[in-house]
C-alpha cells in the first residue's frame, strides 16, 4: 500500500495544476473558521453568526460536515486530472511497462482517494473541535463527542464521490470532459427526479417520500443524503417557521441505509474502473 501511495504523490508532487488545486481545497476547508467573523451592525440590529448557535457542540459536526462537502469539487478535479495525465504523458504504460499490474494502478488512485478523504475528515474535525471550543454554549465531554457519526458520513461521501471522479477519468481519460460528465449526470439525476415528481403528483404530501424511496439508490443523491441539510435544525430556523405556522419535522440522522448505498456505488465505481482499464488496449 505505502508503495502505490509513494508513486502516486510522487507524481502528484510535480503535478503544478495538482498542487494548487489541492491547497486551495484546504484552504477552503479552513475557511469555514471566517464564518465566526460575519457580522452586521445596522442601527439597533445587532447580527453575529457565531451567536446563532452553528458553533454550539453537537450541532457543529452537522453544521460544518455540510459545508465542508460543498467543497469537495476542487479535489475532484484532483482526482479526474491525475487519471488523465495518466493517459497525457504516457505514465500508465510506463508503470505497466515497469512491472506494476492493472489491479495495482488502481488500487493505487483508491488509496489515494481514501488517503484525501481521510484527511479532509481530519481538517473538518480539527476546525470544527476548536470553533466548537471558543464558541459553543455546551463544553461537556458527552456532548462534544456526540453526533460524530456526521464526520464519518462525510469521509464515506468523499470517498464515493472521489471514485465517481476516479471512474469517469478512466472512462472518458479528459479532466474537463470527466468534470462535464460529472455535471451531466447530476442533470440526469434531477431531470428523473423532476419527472417523477410530475409522475407522482396526484399522491401529493405522499409524492415526496415516493420519490425518494426511488431517488435514493441514485449515485448522487445517496451520496446527498448521508448529510441532510443543518439550516433547519437551528433552534432559531424552528422558531420563525412556529410563528409563521409552520412545523418542521426532519429527520437529521445519518442514515445506514444511505452509507451502505454508497459504499455499494463506490465498490461498483472501482470495480469498473478496473475492468474498464483491464480491457482497454494501452
Amino acid at each position: 500500500m505505502l508503495r502505490l501511495l509513494n508513486i502516486e504523490f510522487h507524481k502528484l508532487k510535480h503535478n503544478k495544476a495538482s498542487r494548487i488545486l489541492t491547497i486551495i481545497y484546504f484552504g477552503l476547508l479552513t475557511s469555514i473558521a471566517l464564518i465566526a467573523a460575519i457580522k452586521f451592525d445596522i442601527g439597533p440590529v445587532k447580527f453575529h453568526l457565531a451567536d446563532q448557535g452553528i458553533f454550539n457542540f453537537p450541532y457543529i459536526w452537522h453544521f460544518n460536515s455540510y459545508i465542508a462537502a460543498i467543497f469537495k469539487f476542487f479535489l475532484l478535479l484532483v482526482i479526474v486530472s491525475m487519471m488523465a495525465n495518466e493517459y497525457s504523458y504516457k505514465t500508465l504504460k510506463q508503470n505497466l511497462i515497469d512491472g506494476l499490474s492493472k489491479k495495482e494502478f488502481i488500487l493505487s488512485k483508491f488509496y489515494t482517494v481514501l488517503v484525501f478523504a481521510a484527511i479532509s475528515t481530519l481538517f473538518a474535525f480539527i476546525i470544527s473541535l476548536v470553533l466548537g471550543m471558543i464558541y459553543s454554549d455546551f463544553n461537556e465531554v458527552s456532548i462534544i463527542f456526540s453526533d460524530l457519526e456526521y464526520l464519518f458520513a462525510f469521509f464515506i461521501k468523499l470517498v464515493g464521490f472521489f471514485s465517481f471522479g476516479l471512474f469517469l477519468g478512466i472512462l472518458i481519460k479528459r479532466s474537463a470532459f470527466a468534470v462535464a460528465g460529472m455535471i451531466v449526470w447530476f442533470i440526469i439525476e434531477s431531470i428523473v427526479k423532476g419527472y417523477l415528481f410530475w409522475t407522482f403528483k396526484d399522491l401529493k404530501l405522499e409524492a415526496a417520500a415516493k420519490v425518494d424511496s426511488i431517488m435514493q439508490f441514485f449515485p448522487l443523491e445517496a451520496m446527498s443524503n448521508l448529510i441532510k441539510e443543518p439550516f433547519t435544525r437551528l433552534g432559531a430556523v424552528k422558531s420563525v417557521a412556529k410563528q409563521i405556522g409552520e412545523e418542521l419535522v426532519k429527520d437529521y440522522a445519518v442514515n445506514l441505509f444511505d452509507i451502505f448505498i454508497v459504499l455499494i456505488w463506490t465498490f461498483i465505481f472501482i470495480f469498473l474502473s478496473f475492468t474498464l482499464l483491464k480491457k482497454r488496449d494501452l
